[in-house]
C-alpha cells in the first residue's frame, strides 16, 4: 500500500486546525464575555480540570492565567475526589475541560461546586453534554472535524481549547490592565524576566560617567572621558539639561581639529536617550535603529546615567 505524501499530511493538518480556530473566532461562544465578568468578581482562583488530552491542556490554561494576573491552578480530578476537593473554594470559579462533555471523573467535582455554589464553566463541544447542561457559563467549541486520518484523536479539538483559553486568559489580563512591570513580577527568570529588566538596573549612574558643561574646553573634557574610561562625555548646558554627546569615535573623526573645535561642534547635538524606568529592551530597539553602542538616561531632561551595549550584552538579553 503507498504511503500518503508527508508534507500533504503536514499541510492538511495545519490547515485544517487553522480553519477550526477561524471559525471559533467568528462563532466565539455567547457566554465569553459572561465569564470573563464572572472570574473578575471571583475572590478566589480559578481551578481548572480535565482528563486526559484536556487535563495536559487545562495546565497550560492554569499557568496561562496565573502569569498573567489571574490566580489559578489545576486540580487532577481523580485526586480531587481523594480529598483534593478541599482545594476548591467557594471563593473560587471552576473551569472543567471535556471535548465530549460526558468525561464522568468530571463528575465529584461538578458536584462540589453544585453542592457549595462555586460559580462553574464547562469547554466542551457538546452543548447537549451533562457537563454541559450543568454549567454555569457554557463555553461551546466550534463544530469542526479533528485533523486525524480516523477523526478520533484529539487535535483540532485541543487546538481549540487551548486557542480559547489563551483568549480568556488576555481578556482577563487586558481588563485587569495587566502591565509589563506586572508581568516582571511573575517571570523574573530566564530570558522574559532579563526582557523585563528597568534601564536603572543596568545603567551607568552619573557619578560614574562623564557630564560636563557644553562650554567647557575640548581638553578638560577629553581628560574626563579618560578618567571615567567609558570614552563618552555627556554635554549639559547651563541649566543642567541634556544637549549633546561625544564619543571616542567622535574624536577620532574629528582628531585634526579638536585643538580649534567647540565640543557642540564635535558631539551629537540632541542624542536619543532614555527614562531610568523604560525597560532595557526599548532601550536596546532605540540604539539598534539608530545604530550607536551608548545611550543617555535622562529624568525631567536631565542625564542621570550612561547605558551600554556592553552592559545589556552582560545581563544576558537576547
Amino acid at each position: 500500500m503507498k504511503k500518503k505524501d508527508v508534507q500533504k499530511i503536514g499541510r492538511f493538518v495545519i490547515e485544517t486546525e487553522a480553519y477550526a480556530l477561524l471559525k471559533l473566532a467568528s462563532d466565539l461562544p455567547a457566554d465569553f464575555s459572561d465569564t470573563i465578568k464572572a472570574v473578575l468578581k471571583t475572590k478566589g482562583r480559578v481551578v481548572v480540570s480535565g482528563v486526559g488530552k484536556s487535563g495536559h491542556i487545562g495546565r497550560k490554561i492554569a499557568a496561562t492565567l496565573a502569569s498573567t494576573g489571574t490566580p489559578a491552578s489545576f486540580v487532577h480530578s481523580t485526586e480531587a475526589s481523594h480529598g483534593d476537593l478541599g482545594m476548591i473554594t467557594r471563593d473560587d470559579f471552576c473551569l472543567l475541560i471535556s471535548n465530549s462533555g460526558e468525561t464522568s471523573e468530571l463528575n465529584d467535582i461538578l458536584a462540589h461546586t453544585r453542592r457549595f455554589g462555586i460559580l462553574t464553566a464547562v469547554i466542551s463541544s457538546s452543548i447537549n453534554s451533562t457537563l454541559m447542561r450543568a454549567a454555569d457559563f457554557k463555553l461551546v467549541l466550534t463544530d469542526a472535524p479533528e485533523a486525524c486520518a480516523i477523526g478520533m484523536a484529539p487535535t483540532t479539538s485541543t487546538a481549540l481549547t487551548m486557542a480559547l483559553g489563551d483568549a480568556l486568559a488576555v481578556s482577563l489580563m487586558e481588563q485587569r490592565d495587566f502591565k509589563p512591570e506586572d508581568f516582571k513580577v511573575l517571570h523574573p527568570g530566564g530570558n522574559l524576566g532579563l526582557q523585563m529588566l528597568t534601564v536603572s538596573q543596568l545603567m551607568r549612574k552619573k557619578k560614574e560617567i562623564a557630564v560636563v558643561k557644553q562650554d567647557l574646553n575640548m581638553e578638560n573634557i577629553v581628560s574626563r572621558m579618560n578618567d571615567t574610561g567609558f570614552g563618552v562625555a555627556i554635554l549639559v548646558d547651563e541649566t543642567g539639561a541634556l544637549s549633546g554627546v561625544i564619543t571616542d569615535g567622535d574624536l577620532r573623526r574629528n582628531i585634526n581639529n579638536i585643538a580649534n573645535s567647540s565640543p557642540r561642534e564635535i558631539a551629537t547635538l540632541n542624542p536619543i536617550s532614555v527614562k531610568p524606568l523604560d525597560l532595557v529592551s526599548v532601550a536596546l530597539e532605540k540604539m539598534e535603529n539608530s545604530k550607536v553602542y551608548v545611550i543617555v538616561v535622562i529624568e525631567d531632561d536631565r542625564p542621570v546615567g550612561l547605558l551600554r551595549m556592553h552592559d545589556i550584552l552582560r545581563s544576558g538579553i537576547k
